[in-house]
């Protein structure tokens, strides 16, 4: 005979939260390999430009993730376990990865928020390098292919041209009495600079929506883990 009453209740409650933490934790490992994988953002992050890759803050970013998710999964699972057997020892070892995990997602939620245009900025000024370059060298063709390279894959995954409505418009024109051939055909007068804000700000929305979902549930098997470890403790059967 194990725990009973309140206890007991709080010990199918903290089985179900974990259930919900490993799901959440399999969850934000798929959305960490999706955005890893993702093909605007490998095909962007993956380019090189006379010998300067692409920043790589959000790669770096998104394999901690997939660690975090990783991590998530084990310790749910380990608390699930230590909620139905009743083990103190099992329940304690759950409570400590929390705290660390939860201390861990605290200080990247915080580093997150201080860089969280870096990533954006970093990508814009990688663009204006290779637009620079390529609108320079214009009637240089040999200096000219590798950015013109570098753009058309910016273009053609964005849907854009040009740094603003001015060069855009430029740009265009330029194209169109064959000076240049930058701008995907038929697209409409979108600038790079907004696309690539968009695309990066839509992607880190979305893991700070995840990051605080899983900090709620934390905070909640912390002290249901706490509550029903002090319970078995006091229990006459123990």
């Amino acid at each position: 005979m194990g725990v009973e009453g309140c206890t007991k209740c709080i010990k199918y409650m903290l089985f179900f939260l974990n259930f919900i933490f490993w799901l959440a934790g399999g969850v934000i490992l798929g959305v960490a390999l999706w955005l890893r994988h993702d093909p605007k953002t490998s095909n962007l992050l993956g380019l090189e430009f006379e010998g300067a890759h692409a920043p790589s803050t959000f790669y770096i970013s998104i394999h901690i993730l997939i660690a975090v998710g990783a991590v998530m999964m084990v310790v749910g699972f380990l608390g699930c376990y230590g909620a139905i057997q009743e083990s103190q020892c099992l329940l304690g070892t759950f409570f400590a990865c929390l705290v660390i995990l939860f201390a861990c997602e605290v200080a990247a939620g915080i580093w997150g928020f201080m860089h969280r245009e870096r990533v954006a900025k970093e990508m814009i000024t990688f663009y204006d390098s290779a637009y620079d370059k390529a609108v320079s060298e214009s009637f240089n063709e040999n200096k000219q292919k590798a950015a013109v390279t570098v753009l058309k894959v910016f273009h053609e995954t964005l849907n854009c041209c040009g740094k603003g409505t001015g060069s855009s418009f430029l740009t265009k024109l330029t194209d169109a009495l064959s000076i240049t051939d930058l701008c995907p055909s038929g697209i409409q007068m979108h600038n790079c600079h907004e696309r690539i804000n968009d695309l990066f700000s839509d992607k880190i929305y979305l893991i700070g929506i995840a990051a605080l979902v899983v900090a709620v549930i934390m905070i909640f098997e912390m002290i249901f883990s706490m509550v029903l470890c002090c319970g078995i403790r006091n229990s006459p059967v123990y």
